[in-house]
């Protein structure tokens, strides 16, 4: 552990054991960069930030893909099927409560750009409280949410209930996986995207050795992954709290009783955070929709998009870093009401999104079919999948506007702007794809899905790029603004 280091954005490095320097960026030193910026030096900025969050993302896989191998391994292909089933509910249930690290990140980065110390702290207190009190609630209502969603999935009857002992152990790690949430997007509303990289390569670490050692040298099935994922998380936990135990002691003031107690001051929070749940639950039928369609039309079809859908995956791991890094860096410009530094962070990131866009689109186009191969060897699944690949040519070029402009609505709180984005969206993709189904001709079914889900996506970003013209002509200039009198407005 004396080895592992953990480097600020502001080109601190900190031995984990070694207390002398900041963990994050201290408020003296966001003063002395107040200066306008330069073009270059927003690019560095926004890589700065955004390079570790890339490199968190490409973890993610990474233990799926030993979870994999470990139960891969067993005799009976129904612990497989097991864990795939209760890692794709969790990692839906998740999904769903994603707000309280987007909501977290823009509302302490703008309290950062106001350089109010006592906000930075309360928010992270009310971020954490409310994680502890969702997760209480969902192991507390555990039997019935893991009896729904299994029902939902619609695996076999070995596979579900070896699933359904999976899920039960894994939800006792929900106040755990909520608080971390609220840790990393405290951490990343103050620019320290490196946090949010020491911690996830502690838990996936952590849960690859306890999987190798419950499932291969102790001789466990399904549950021994399900623990290895309980332990690992209340690790991160333990680890991240450290970490802010040391930030903390960088800030002024103290918790107040009356910010974390009351009900009536978490109304703006709970405002944040509800929009950001409708808009994810908006995300999530969209999606499910799609998988859905796809399945419709048999196996092939199915494995086909889900390989596709890999393309995607591996796109969005490098645009949710710039994105993120938006986050930050636009939250805090909107609290110091610097508006030519927050049109300076949305250029600087989209300058690396359109980049890596068209890269991926590049490489999609001439290098697509040896993608394919890498990820299935099913003949009918590469000549399939190939058959829609042009999809995936067009599909990182649009949807780069709405992970850039969901970065800076975040990062502004503008959230019933993204909300709305979601939902007139959905009012285009559904439409489409039932008129486009019916002229489609025999064999053309997926193209016509393929076509709406990139209308859902076109929809999305013009309606993202028409908010934000609207708000930077009239809300997000000099004169219209007042943070200090309304510090926490959910639309602007």
């Amino acid at each position: 552990m004396q080895a592992f280091i953990l480097s600020t954005g502001f080109g601190c490095v900190v031995p984990f054991l070694t207390p002398s320097c900041s963990i994050g960026p201290t408020l003296e030193q966001d003063v002395a960069t107040q200066k306008a910026e330069t073009p270059a030096a927003a690019r560095r900025r926004i890589w700065t930030l955004a390079w570790p969050i890339i490199l968190s993302n490409i973890t993610v896989p990474l233990l799926g893909l030993v979870d994999t191998a470990v139960v891969g391994h067993l005799p009976d292909s129904r612990y497989l099927a097991s864990v795939t089933l209760g890692a794709t509910l969790f990692s839906f249930l998740y999904w769903g409560f994603g707000f309280l690290r987007m909501g977290t990140t823009g509302l302490t980065s703008q309290a950062v750009g106001r350089e109010s110390d006592s906000e930075v702290r309360n928010l992270l207190g009310q971020a954490l409280l409310m994680a502890m009190g969702i997760g209480a609630l969902l192991i507390l209502f555990s039997s019935p949410l893991i009896t729904l969603g299994l029902w939902l999935l619609d695996g076999s009857e070995v596979a579900t209930r070896l699933a359904a002992e999976y899920a039960q152990i894994r939800i006792l790690s929900a106040p755990a996986v909520l608080a971390n949430y609220a840790i990393l997007g405290w951490f990343l509303g103050q620019q320290n995207s490196r946090v949010t990289l020491a911690i996830l390569v502690l838990t996936n670490s952590v849960n690859i050795a306890l999987d190798l050692l419950f499932v291969v040298g102790l001789g466990m099935t399904s549950d021994g992954v399900a623990w290895a994922t309980v332990i690992a998380d209340y690790t991160a936990l333990a680890f991240g709290t450290w970490l802010v135990a040391r930030q903390l002691k960088l800030l002024q003031g103290r918790f107040l009783r009356e910010r974390l107690f009351r009900l009536s001051a978490y109304g703006e929070l709970f405002q944040v955070n509800a929009n950001l749940f409708l808009r994810t639950l908006g995300l999530l039928f969209a999606m499910a929709f799609f998988t859905s369609r796809g399945a419709a039309q048999g196996d092939t079809i199915l494995a086909a998009n889900a390989v596709l859908m890999q393309f995607i995956m591996l796109t969005s791991y490098a645009l949710d870093g710039f994105a993120h890094a938006a986050e930050a860096t636009t939250g805090r410009a909107v609290g110091r009401q610097r508006w030519e530094e927050f049109g300076s962070a949305v250029r600087a990131a989209a300058w690396f999104s359109l980049t890596t866009a068209t890269f991926a689109a590049l490489a999609f186009a001439l290098v697509g079919h040896a993608l394919i191969a890498l990820l299935t060897g099913l003949p009918e699944v590469r000549e399939t999948a190939g058959d829609y690949l042009p999809w995936m040519v067009a599909m990182p070029l649009i949807a780069v506007w709405s992970y850039l402009l969901d970065g800076v609505f975040i990062g502004a709180t503008a959230i019933r702007e993204m909300r709305n984005s979601i939902f007139v969206a959905l009012a285009a993709y559904l439409p489409i794809w039932w008129l486009t189904r019916a002229l489609a001709a025999p064999g053309y079914e997926n193209h016509a899905l393929w076509l709406a889900f990139l209308s859902f996506t076109v929809v999305r970003s013009l309606v993202l790029i028409s908010y934000y013209w609207h708000h930077r002509r009239s809300h997000w200039r000099h004169r219209d603004y007042d943070v200090a009198s309304q510090p926490f407005r959910t639309s602007r």
